[in-house]
């Protein structure tokens, strides 16, 4: 049996064993209980959330990708098999699939999930045309919509804009009168929309929608910049909503997870009104989305966003910088990635958003600066550096310096852009 194919709980029981630790002191530095840790080594608990992956291995002192059993290599160059996610896109006649099967589409869509925020995209690229198949067989909303969230975030990393798009919007179709299932659909087709360069319309779907799921803010004014600074409206995320409330609840009865929905939504909206040279805008966005996050604390992430005060930090980076103030960028980006947050931040996300901040360094000159940003891209998520069409080109910029900054040339050569 390979590595690849020995169950998660059956790696776990073995690291646990090797640092001579019983089910119950794993347990207690994870401050959850011996029969959790006895159930997830024993695979009658799933282990589906990168949260819970990254702290089992934080304890364990690994990396998330041998508790995965995933190697660390990734191979340079768009990932084949974009055309079968393009042909999976294209059927309509799948027939439906046994009701018995949704727990296992579950496990799916969960291990999709993970490939994609360890950023290991060739291996997704393989996975989602079943995944597609199946979510459509099931006829589930939900699976549904999990899928071609999936299946857009991916086409954007691997420039497949316009194709990403499309995934997105059936995910809103999907999505039908949910309205969690609406906004988290709408996250995906603003991502694809801003990967289109049509970041008005992104700013538009998006303020739209976190207004529907969120409070509103306190000025009527503000609904045009999306809420000022000090807008105490946001900051209520913990009162749960009862099962089965409808849609016209007040937002603040929603439970933490459907906020940090309305929380990324607020941020994308930050990023596409940046985009557009709205920076009033841009940094009333942030503000509120920093006063949703302030409220989020240690809540599950059922919704897969990463939102939080780190994610906001993130977005005020990118703004400045959009801004053309480097200096100010410059000064945040050293401060947040000092954080605890940021580490636990996704590696697609972390190695995302450094990929950004070369686009951002390369804006204002600061070539140096993109090397940095690209090399500890590559660190972090190999895949953001040696998948992705734009951070290519950023390499191939940044390489054209002469002499080209340490470690750009090692990427150069990697990504096939030096004989």
């Amino acid at each position: 049996m390979s590595s690849d194919d020995v169950p998660i709980g059956r790696r776990v029981a073995r690291l646990r064993a090797r640092r001579s630790m019983t089910q119950q002191m794993l347990a207690d530095r994870l401050r959850r209980s011996k029969s959790w840790v006895d159930k997830v080594e024993r695979g009658v608990r799933s282990l589906d959330r990168y949260s819970v992956i990254q702290e089992l291995a934080h304890v364990l002192r690994v990396d998330p990708e041998v508790l995965l059993g995933q190697p660390r290599s990734t191979p340079a160059g768009t990932p084949d098999g974009v055309d079968d996610i393009r042909a999976a896109l294209a059927r309509y006649d799948i027939p439906p699939a046994p009701r018995q099967t949704t727990d296992e589409l579950r496990r799916q869509a969960g291990y999709a999930w993970l490939s994609y925020q360890h950023g290991h995209y060739g291996q997704l690229v393989r996975v989602l045309p079943g995944l597609l198949d199946s979510a459509q067989g099931a006829r589930s909303a939900e699976m549904l919509v999990q899928a071609y969230r999936i299946t857009s975030s991916l086409l954007v990393k691997l420039g497949e804009a316009d194709l990403a798009w499309l995934a997105a919007d059936r995910a809103m179709s999907a999505a039908g009168d949910a309205p969690i299932l609406a906004a988290t659909a709408t996250i995906s087709v603003a991502q694809a929309l801003r990967a289109s360069n049509r970041d008005r319309l992104a700013l538009a779907v998006t303020q739209t929608a976190a207004n529907r799921i969120l409070p509103p803010p306190s000025h009527p004014a503000d609904h045009e910049v999306g809420g000022l600074p000090g807008d105490q409206t946001a900051r209520q995320p913990h009162d749960q909503r009862s099962e089965g409330e409808d849609e016209g609840a007040p937002a603040r009865q929603r439970p933490p997870g459907e906020w940090a929905v309305g929380g990324t939504l607020l941020v994308q909206a930050a990023l596409a009104a940046a985009g557009c040279g709205e920076h009033r805008r841009a940094d009333a966005l942030t503000e509120r989305a920093a006063g949703v996050a302030s409220s989020l604390r240690g809540y599950d992430d059922p919704h897969h966003t990463s939102f939080g005060p780190v994610v906001v930090e993130l977005a005020r980076v990118l703004v400045a910088a959009q801004r053309g103030e480097a200096v100010e960028a410059l000064r945040r980006h050293s401060a947040v990635v000092r954080r605890e947050g940021w580490r636990r931040l996704p590696a697609e996300y972390r190695g995302a958003y450094l990929v950004d901040v070369a686009r951002a360094c390369l804006q204002v000159g600061d070539l140096r600066g993109a090397a940095r940003a690209l090399v500890d891209a590559d660190s972090v998520a190999p895949a953001e550096v040696r998948c992705r069409p734009f951070a290519r080109t950023a390499i191939a910029d940044v390489a054209r310096a002469q002499p080209a900054p340490a470690g750009v040339a090692r990427l150069a050569t990697v990504v096939g852009l030096t004989r």
